[in-house]
């Protein structure tokens, strides 16, 4: 195969990608009952990968009420590595996840 068609077909990928992306975001946009949202996410996830966003959820709660990194790991059985990158994320105020566990907590844990 040249280089210019596995450029196309890289490029064709990508864009593929980004509209199966647009196309998840929106079908979770218009999925508003929770019956229909846990069948989805039964069908699209596989019981490890909702455990392991239970545990991403986990984690960031933990963080925003300060909890030390060092614990979280160890009770989570995380790498830092995860920890820091969450850190990271909410210590970005205009960041999503800031904001939805400021709303939760009123803001009286504010990092």
């Amino acid at each position: 195969m040249s280089r210019s068609k596995k450029s196309n077909t890289t490029e064709e990928m990508a864009k593929e990608e980004q509209s199966a992306f647009q196309d998840i975001i929106n079908v979770f946009c218009s999925t508003t009952e929770e019956e229909e949202m846990r069948a989805l996410f039964d069908d699209l996830f596989t019981a490890s990968e909702v455990k392991d966003l239970i545990t991403r959820w986990l984690l960031m709660d933990d963080l925003y009420k300060g909890k030390p990194q060092r614990e979280i790991a160890e009770a989570r059985k995380l790498s830092l590595c995860k920890i820091t990158r969450g850190s990271k994320m909410l210590k970005k105020e205009d960041g999503f996840m800031h904001r939805l566990l400021s709303e939760r907590y009123d803001d009286h844990l504010h990092i």
